[in-house]
Parts: structure tokens; sequence; C-alpha cells
């Protein structure tokens, strides 16, 4: 059945959410003010329940390319509409674009026709969808308002509202790869963002996770879908696995799925479901991924556990090596990033290769091993790791 852009798309004013009512808290009116400035999506006719996921981002975090495939696989359409990457943290859609032909533009008609036929989609947001949220972010960026925490949470839900989702699941990062550093400071985001959510029609649920290393080994765009790939092979890092099936969890309970996410893993339907998606939207996994030019190695300066490996140095070396960008209109390489050969907790040895640096130009290297002089810890005991799981926050 072709969905055409009239049944998915509705215009400003008209959106099928429910409406806050009288006496309703000034960000809930707030938030529907900026969902209302354009178009929503009409989700309703693509066959399945609805369901998204949002993550405040981190160093590492390839979880929504794994995440999408699996739950559309246990049998949800999963409307993920991502951005690029802006300082240290990556993008969605720059790691998706490290393979060859895909492409994040769809159409509203295209959105519709891949989520009746293949259940998943990672796509870039159209233009007329929440406009405003655009034009106040520039106005938040010079009135130094960017970490005011009802502005972030109103820019995520709003464009989560006018996406036409049934359900979301926030995982709030807190570390030092984190932009909520503080745990304190990530709770409070969580808790806005899941009372705006639900005051807004969707239900929504937010998974507090750590973001004081780097999630699985590798930070970079091509990296981090071999990685993702690696864990839909059924391999993987433990520590993406043990995020992306927590989430999995929370998003099927949210729209009432009783089907075990692990073993949908497991079984290779998540790996097939991933293949028809980048397929959908021009990709070609055939070809391989690109891979940098040169490589370079950082040592440990002693033997014994490694006990730190500081998210955010790994996050810039990563962004100076060309993962990241520093404007919007920048370029990002594909191939540019970082390998973690070894995490927190394991043992080392003195003159092990810790960290491999990838870039393809040579002039890079300098400032990225400068990002690095202080960020690896190495002590005689084997230390405590700080949690994974943190906390969760739900209504």
């Amino acid at each position: 059945m072709t969905v055409t852009a009239d049944e998915l798309i509705e215009e400003p004013g008209r959106t099928s959410g429910a409406h806050p009512a009288v006496g309703a808290g000034e960000l809930t009116v707030w938030n529907r003010a900026m969902v209302d400035s354009g178009a929503t999506l009409n989700l309703s006719g693509v066959g399945r329940p609805t369901v998204d996921k949002h993550s405040t981002g981190g160093v590492g975090d390839k979880v929504s390319l794994v995440l999408v495939p699996l739950v559309a696989a246990c049998g949800a359409a999963v409307p993920q509409l991502s951005g690029r990457g802006l300082g240290h943290g990556g993008g969605t859609l720059d790691k998706m674009e490290a393979i060859a032909g895909w492409r994040a533009a769809l159409t509203v008609e295209e959105m519709g026709s891949q989520l009746r036929s293949v259940g998943a989609m990672i796509a870039a947001a159209t233009d007329d969808l929440n406009p405003a949220d655009r034009r106040l972010y520039q106005l938040r960026d010079v009135t130094s308002t960017v970490d005011s925490i009802p502005l972030i949470a109103s820019s995520i839900i709003s464009k989560k509202v006018a996406e036409g989702t049934d359900a979301l699941v926030l995982d709030v990062k807190t570390g030092s790869g984190a932009f909520m550093v503080d745990v304190d400071r990530a709770r409070e985001l969580a808790r806005t963002m899941v009372d705006l959510g639900e005051d807004s029609g969707v239900r929504t649920v937010a998974l507090i996770t750590g973001m004081h290393t780097v999630l699985g080994r590798s930070a970079g765009n091509a990296l981090e879908v071999a990685e993702a790939i690696e864990v839909l092979n059924g391999h993987g890092p433990d520590d993406v696995v043990k995020v992306t099936l927590a989430l999995a969890q929370e998003m099927l309970t949210l729209v009432d799925i009783d089907v075990d996410p692990a073993s949908v893993l497991a079984s290779g339907k998540a790996l097939e479901v991933f293949e028809r998606m980048v397929t959908a939207q021009g990709g070609n996994l055939s070809v391989g991924l690109p891979v940098a030019e040169h490589r370079q190695m950082i040592a440990s300066p002693a033997g014994g556990y490694l006990s730190r490996l500081d998210c955010r140095a790994v996050g810039v070396a990563a962004w100076r090596l060309g993962a990241g960008r520093a404007r919007k209109e920048d370029p990002v390489s594909a191939t540019a990033g970082v390998v973690c050969l070894a995490k927190p907790g394991e043992k080392v040895e003195a003159g092990q290769a810790l960290l491999e640096l990838h870039c393809d130009d040579l002039d890079r290297f300098d400032a990225a091993i400068t990002a690095l002089e202080e960020a690896i810890e190495v002590v005689d005991e084997a230390p405590e790791l700080p949690s994974l799981l943190i906390d969760r926050i739900a209504r």
C-alpha cells in the first residue's frame, strides 16, 4: 500500500497529539506552540505501534544503529529523525553517511513507505517540521541559554511530538563525556522531559546511563558503524549490548510488545532489518566501509590497571582528527576516529598500545595527541568502575 503525503503530514495547527488542558504548565504550552509552528507527521497508518528513542549524546554512542532495527525486528515501527554531530559528540546521520550511497533526506512519502515495509528508518527531519526549534536554538546560542534544562527539554520533546511517535524512551547521559556531566542535573533533565512528553500525549520513560568513558571501543563515524554491525552479528562490546537491550526493553514495554529483544538480537533478525533499512535509503554495505590512510598508537605510561580513560578527551581527540565539526557547516571525515584497545578496569602493560588514532591527514595527529595528555590513568589495584545503568525515570 502506498502512503501519500496527505496521509502522513498534517498542516500547522492541525496536530493529532493531545493538546494541553487549561491550567497546564507553561512549558507544556510552550512545547505545543513549538510543535504547531510547522507540520507534523501522522503515523497512524503505518500498521505498527510507533516508538522512538532519543539520546542526549556522548562519545562512541552508536546505540541507535543497533536499537532502531532491533526494535523494528520485534514488531514496532521506529521513525527515528536524527541529527548531525557538533563538537566532541558524534551525530547519528554522520555515522550512517559513512555507508556508501546512504542518504539521510527522505520525502514524507518515502518515510511512510519505509516504515510500513521495513519498520525502521533513520533520517533527517524535513524543513517544515518544528521550524521554531531551529530559530530558538540560534537565539539560545547567542543568549547563553544552550544549557537551560527547560529549553533543552522542549527542544527534544517538541521534535518527537512533531514526528508523530506514540511512545518515546530517552537515554540521558551523564559523566565526563556527556552534556550533563553532573548526575543530579541529568536527573532533572530526565524528569522534565518525561513530564513534558507525557503532558504532550506521548508515553515517555527515561534511562540515565553513564558516559564516563567511551561507549564501546570506537569513536568515529565508519568505526562506529563497523562496531554496530558487529553487535548486530551477535558480538561487539558488552556495554553497547547492555545499554541497547535496556533501551529496547523499555521501548517494547511502552507499546505493549511482549518480545525478548536479546533473543531477537541473537537470531540475526535485527541485522536483516538493518540491511533492509540501509538498502531502502540507497546504501550499499557490500562495498565495505571506508578506512583511514594513517594510524598512530598511544601507549600506556605504566603497567597496572587502566582506571581512567577520560571520555571527553577521547571525544575531543576524535573531533580534532576530523570525525566531528566545530560549526554546523563544517565537513566531517568518515574514516577519522579513535579505537580504544583497552578500557577502564582492564590490566595493561607499560608501553602497551591503549588507543589507536585514525586519520587521513597526518597534520591532525599532534592536536589529537595533545587532547589526550591527561586522559589516561593507570593504577596498581583493579578500580571500582562507575555504573553504566544509573537510574530509570518514569511518571
